[in-house]
């Protein structure tokens, strides 16, 4: 089951931060096969002093419109899904926030269902 956390400078509207949940869940399901429903994404908005990245590493041109992606799951964790994920997340968003690709970095953490608690303190086993 995915948790995602998202991170951006503080300064974009309540209307692009649901725009952008909305994409990464979409990928989540469609493209990682995560259960409809299964919709558990943080939003953190920073100062730019308390968002840092390098706007060159790996020949990017990072703006201040720069977004980290966080996936935490136990679905995807196949090379296939992983790449087609990066994929969907970068055109969606270049489609319909017009984010640029360069301000895209996503990480993907796969876990073991044993490490998940979904509530009153039992595992998901």
């Amino acid at each position: 089951m995915p948790f995602a956390r998202i991170d951006l400078i503080k300064g974009k509207t309540a209307e692009y931060r649901k725009a952008l949940a909305d994409v990464v869940y979409k990928g989540i399901v469609d493209i990682l096969k995560a259960p409809d429903g299964d919709r558990f994404i943080v939003i953190g908005e920073h100062s730019p002093d308390n968002l840092i990245y390098d706007p060159k590493f790996l020949g990017c041109d990072r703006s201040p419109n720069f977004l980290l992606i966080q996936v935490t799951s136990t679905v995807g964790d196949n090379k296939e899904s992983k790449l087609a994920f990066f994929r969907y997340i970068a055109d969606e968003l270049k489609s319909k926030l017009s984010v640029r690709p360069d301000d895209i970095m996503i990480n993907m953490v796969f876990v073991d269902r044993s490490d998940w608690s979904f509530g009153n303190g039992e595992p998901w086993v």
